[in-house]
C-alpha cells in the first residue's frame, strides 16, 4: 500500500529541517504533520498515538532527533 502523500510531505519536511529539529528536541521521537511538530517525546507508541489523535490521520510520520554526539 503506498503511503499517502502528505505522509512523504511530512517526512521530506522533516528530514530537511533535521538539523533544526535537533536544537529542540535531542534523543526524543518527533511526530510530524502539516510540516509542523505535533508530538513529542521520549516513547514512540505514545508520541505516534498522541499525534494520530491530534490529526486525525492514520498514518503520521515519526522520526528519532539525534544528539547528534556519539561515542565511538
Amino acid at each position: 500500500m503506498a503511503e499517502p502523500k502528505e505522509f512523504l510531505e511530512d517526512m521530506r519536511w522533516g528530514e530537511e529541517h533535521y538539523s533544526e529539529l535537533q536544537k529542540q528536541y535531542k534523543d526524543k521521537w518527533v511526530a510530524i504533520v502539516g510540516k509542523k511538530v505535533v508530538s513529542h517525546g521520549e516513547n514512540l507508541e505514545e508520541v505516534e498515538n498522541k499525534a494520530k489523535k491530534i490529526s486525525g490521520k492514520k498514518y503520521v510520520p515519526v522520526i528519532f532527533v539525534e544528539s547528534g554526539a556519539a561515542i565511538y
